[in-house]
C-alpha cells in the first residue's frame, strides 16, 4: 500500500481497533504480536515496544510512534477500569502467564503492568486451568475489521492485517532507511527476508520509467 492509502484505510477502521492497526502499520507488528502486547511493554520514556512475543519467541525493541501515545495512554486507562472490576471478582484468576514466570511472580497475574494492551471486553474461562481470566483480542476480529474497512475505502488490493507489517517495512526503505535497521525493526533473523522488500521497490515505477511518459 501507499501512505496514502493505508490513511485511507485507518480512517474507516473502526475506532476500537483503529490503535492496534496503527501499531502494526507505525511499529511492524505482526497481528499476534500487536493482541498479545501487554502494559509494560510500552516504553513511554524511550518510545519504544518491547517485543517478547515475535517468531522464535525472538525479543526485539521496535519503534513507537509519538503520534500513537496519547491513545495508548487512553488504553491503558480502560485497562486498569478492567482490572478494577476483575480484582472485585472472587473467582478472578489474573491474567494468563508463562509457567515459569508465574512461580517467579506469583502477583504479577493481578498487576496492571501484566495485563494485555488490548484486553477482552468479557472474561473467558480457561480452556486448560478452567480458572477465570480476562484475555487479548482475537487475531481474528482485527483480520475481519480490516476487511470491513476496505470494502468501505473503495481500495480494490487484497489487503490483510499483514499488508500493514510490509507497508511498515517498504515505507521504512523508501524513506532512506538502512536494511539493517530495518532487519532489526521487522525482527528478521536473515537480512536476505528482508531485502525481499529492496526486491519489491526495485520492480516498482521509481526504477522503470513507463515509455508512455515519453510520448504526453
Amino acid at each position: 500500500m501507499t501512505p496514502e492509502e493505508v490513511k485511507l484505510l485507518m480512517t474507516h477502521l473502526n475506532k476500537r481497533y483503529y490503535l492496534i492497526a496503527a501499531l502494526m502499520y507505525g511499529s511492524g507488528l505482526r497481528v499476534m504480536e500487536a493482541v498479545q502486547l501487554r502494559v509494560k511493554d510500552i516504553d513511554f520514556y524511550y518510545k519504544c515496544i518491547q517485543e517478547w512475543n515475535g517468531k522464535g519467541n525472538k525479543h526485539r525493541i521496535v519503534t513507537l510512534a509519538t503520534e500513537l501515545i496519547a491513545m495508548l495512554r487512553n488504553q491503558i486507562l480502560h485497562v486498569d477500569d478492567y482490572l478494577k472490576l476483575d480484582l472485585n471478582n472472587p473467582e478472578y484468576a489474573g491474567v494468563w502467564m508463562p509457567y515459569a514466570l508465574t512461580k517467579k511472580y506469583p502477583l504479577a497475574s493481578k498487576s496492571l503492568a501484566w495485563q494485555y494492551l488490548f484486553a477482552s471486553h468479557i472474561l473467558s474461562t480457561d480452556p486448560q486451568s478452567g480458572e477465570i481470566r480476562r484475555h487479548h483480542f482475537h487475531h481474528s476480529c482485527i483480520r475481519k475489521e480490516i476487511k470491513k474497512a476496505v470494502q468501505k475505502s473503495g481500495l480494490t488490493k487484497i489487503i490483510t492485517p499483514h499488508t500493514l507489517r510490509h507497508s511498515f517495512a517498504t515505507h521504512l526503505l523508501q524513506s532512506g532507511a538502512d536494511i539493517r535497521t530495518v532487519q532489526a525493526q521487522l525482527g528478521h533473523s536473515d537480512v536476505k527476508t528482508t531485502q525481499i522488500y529492496t526486491h519489491v521497490l526495485q520492480q516498482g515505477a521509481n526504477c522503470v520509467v513507463s515509455p508512455l511518459s515519453k510520448i504526453f
